[in-house]
């Protein structure tokens, strides 16, 4: 830092007269202070710190001055080399007010690098970061995020004591086996068992973490804690009751493999989600529109059920979804991975914290794992009229907001204001069961159906949707007498 540079941070620390998330003030009147814990967070954090000796907080910020300009040098590097790893400073100083002032330039250090720690407390009581203008203490579970990146830890490859290949659904590895042998060519020649383990399914005859949430008959079994809650709430803030005292519009356990977890999420969002009729005025044509874009719920539900972390460290603490009156809240376990920041998101290829999830999700046709998740998210919400979603990341959760409080686009013509009418709830067919009813046109079977919707398995796949459809006289069976007939068909009703 040149002198004009430190003189005139001097001036703005004055005038502002606080600390902040990258300044620490250390008055070093009578010695070179303890400062390892700033060094630890500064060098922890993106952009680093700067600490200023010779202004003293206690007394209304003036500039007392140091001690000894050399001996507190010499001091402050010696403290930086019992770091780790060492801290290389930037050291400044300058003459105000007839006062000596030093500055400490702390950089960050890389990821790869973090947590940086004293050496003389250890890894897990030596390493800190910034909060707002003092230093924390790192939790146990952000160490271990730092250091799961840097080692490569894959813990959706974990086993379970308890669970077996028994508690894997035979229909729906059938059905993931063809789709895989059609993408790559490469393993299609491979026996069963080697497949599943170098997609990371099975490990010593067992099946991993991964092949449970995606092919379990009832991951929950073994996981518990690995499940969605969701709530939808009558105000915009929890705890406040409706007009008829009630706290919960809906709430919902939602449990199963991923793709279940996922078809059941959307569901649950789609009939808490409401939709603004809108008249044109010149057409009289009648437009709904859903109060949050589909194309971006899925992207965000997706997202935290594949790049949630699946540590040790969380297998107690579920994917949160909170609708209020006016946002939508999702948040997962497990912050930005890696080198992401929330600068970067959406904008550079990510570290990808479960890569056998999202492979195996691709496969199934439920993702692209292109990347794109975040691009898609912010442009629907551009399109539906909205503000953009907000983003935010902290000690170990991510969390994405969508508002609903900007007013839709106008149609019609542009110089005369459609009708909007109340809102209403979106109840209707989900896009499954339409998929379903289009699929059926032709009479099917219970195979053909699992084939079809491979990536649920064929008890979740009739209970939650082909055996409602019938009853609901929208599918007809083709042996009415003998409903789990082998021989049955299902045919879709013409309206």
């Amino acid at each position: 830092m040149l002198t004009k540079d430190l003189e005139k941070l001097a001036g703005k620390i004055r005038r502002l007269r606080c600390e902040t998330n990258y300044l620490e003030l250390k008055a070093a009147r009578r010695g070179c202070p303890r400062i390892m814990d700033t060094l630890s967070s500064f060098s922890n954090q993106k952009g680093g710190g700067v600490i200023v000796f010779g202004i003293d907080e206690d007394a209304g910020f003036e500039v007392c001055g140091v001690y000894d300009p050399g001996d507190l040098q010499k001091k402050v590097m010696e403290q930086c080399g019992q770091m780790e790893p060492v801290v290389r400073p930037l050291l400044s100083a300058a003459e105000i007010d007839g006062k000596t002032v030093v500055s400490a330039e702390i950089a960050e250090i890389d990821m790869s690098l973090r947590p940086c720690f004293y050496r003389g407390a250890g890894r897990l009581n030596g390493s800190f970061v910034r909060s707002g203008d003092g230093d924390r203490k790192m939790t146990e579970y952000e160490i271990y995020s730092f250091e799961a990146w840097r080692k490569n830890t894959q813990d959706e490859l974990r086993l379970s004591e308890q669970a077996s290949r028994e508690d894997l659904s035979a229909e729906g590895l059938e059905a993931y086996m063809l789709h895989l042998r059609k993408l790559k060519p490469n393993l299609a020649n491979l026996r069963e068992e080697k497949i599943l383990r170098l997609q990371g399914l099975v490990r010593q005859q067992n099946p991993t973490l991964a092949g449970l949430l995606l092919f379990g008959e009832y991951p929950q079994a073994f996981f518990p804690g690995l499940c969605v809650t969701a709530v939808s709430v009558p105000g915009t803030e929890m705890g406040v009751s409706g007009d008829q005292g009630e706290r919960f519009i809906d709430n919902q356990r939602i449990e199963g493999t991923l793709p279940q977890m996922l078809e059941e999420a959307l569901r649950f969002i789609r009939r808490n989600n409401a939709v603004r009729t809108i008249i044109d005025p010149l057409t009289g044509r009648r437009i709904d529109k859903t109060e949050y874009p589909a194309a971006a719920i899925r992207e965000i539900i997706l997202n935290a059920l594949i790049h949630r972390d699946y540590s040790i460290h969380t297998d107690t603490a579920p994917i949160v979804i909170q609708i209020y009156r006016d946002r939508l809240v999702v948040e997962n376990p497990g912050g930005l991975y890696g080198r992401l920041t929330l600068d970067t998101l959406g904008a550079v290829s990510a570290d990808t914290r479960n890569p056998f999830l999202a492979g195996a999700m691709e496969i199934l046709g439920l993702t692209e794992n292109r990347f794109s998740g975040i691009p898609t998210i912010r442009n629907s919400m551009k399109d539906h009229g909205l503000p953009p979603p907000r983003f935010e990341a902290q000690q170990g959760i991510f969390r994405v907001i969508l508002y609903n409080g900007a007013p839709l686009q106008k149609t019609g013509d542009a110089g005369r204001d459609a009708y909007v009418s109340e809102q209403v709830p979106a109840y209707g067919d989900p896009p499954l069961e339409e998929a379903i009813l289009e699929f059926c046109a032709i009479p099917r079977s219970r195979p053909e159906l699992v084939r079809r919707f491979s990536w649920l398995t064929q008890v979740y796949l009739m209970t939650a949707y082909v055996n409602p459809l019938v009853a609901q006289g929208r599918l007809e069976l083709s042996l009415p007498r003998t409903p789990k007939s082998k021989r049955q068909r299902f045919k879709t009703v013409s309206p």
